[in-house]
């Protein structure tokens, strides 16, 4: 399989604008997202896929790959645009705002595909066990459900599932927005109309749900911090 990365950098940010280009220890984000994919050695291309001049001009300055895609919604519209032409069997989507993402848990998303053998997962994701209260009620961390061989069932912003019986211990699991997909399967998503529930929650991976597609998910120890706003910024800060 050829298997290539790819990092949707987005300027405006509507959480935090420009979070990308906000220095983390000597680099800017992006910069270090970039270079950190790049260095697990685990793929045949690493590129940026940006709608803006700045991201692009500064990966390219630091000697990185990126290239200019027009407005989307989402990331995976993104790189769809960005792989149409491209030969490749996996695509890997690593947000931009994820600098800390280490080598094993990418590992185990390719490990999904080398594995399915009849074809029948269309993209794989990584998730991890929430223990606070404050983490598992932050509408910031996206949640998923799963079914008993580990097929999304549903991924909110809302604390799911809802603990009624209070007898009985739940876990919460935090959805991580790192994609592995079928490159057929990013081209399939990007002609299709959002639908009611990924427009309400502002969550592109419930597309494929809404269309019947299979989304494996692996549990991860990995801890990263996700920038989506200046608090977060801070936190990663102490992390170099």
């Amino acid at each position: 399989m050829k298997i290539i990365a790819v990092i949707p950098a987005r300027y405006e940010a509507s959480r935090f604008p420009g979070k990308l280009m906000q220095i983390l220890g000597e680099k800017t984000v992006i910069t270090t997202t970039y270079q950190n994919v790049v260095e697990t050695g685990l793929f045949d291309e690493v590129f940026v896929a940006t709608d803006s001049e700045i991201i692009l001009d500064e990966i390219v300055k630091n000697g990185g790959k990126a290239v200019m895609t027009g407005q989307h919604e989402t990331g995976s519209d993104r790189i769809a645009e960005a792989v149409q032409n491209i030969d490749c069997d996996i695509v890997i989507n690593v947000q931009g705002d994820e600098p800390f993402l280490k080598l094993e848990p990418l590992q185990q998303l390719i490990e999904v595909f080398r594995h399915d053998t009849a074809q029948e997962i269309s993209l794989a994701s990584l998730k991890i066990r929430l223990s606070e209260k404050e983490e598992i009620e932050n509408p910031n961390n996206v949640k998923v459900i799963t079914d008993n061989n580990g097929f999304a069932l549903y991924f909110s912003r809302s604390v799911i599932p809802f603990h009624r019986e209070i007898s009985y211990n739940i876990s919460y699991f935090k959805h991580i927005g790192v994609y592995a997909f079928r490159k057929e399967a990013l081209l399939q998503f990007s002609k299709l109309e959002m639908k009611p529930l990924e427009i309400s929650e502002k969550i592109e991976c419930i597309r494929y749900l809404e269309y019947g597609m299979k989304i494996k998910m692996i549990e991860t120890n990995f801890i990263g911090v996700g920038i989506d706003t200046p608090e977060d910024l801070e936190k990663a800060r102490k992390l170099i």
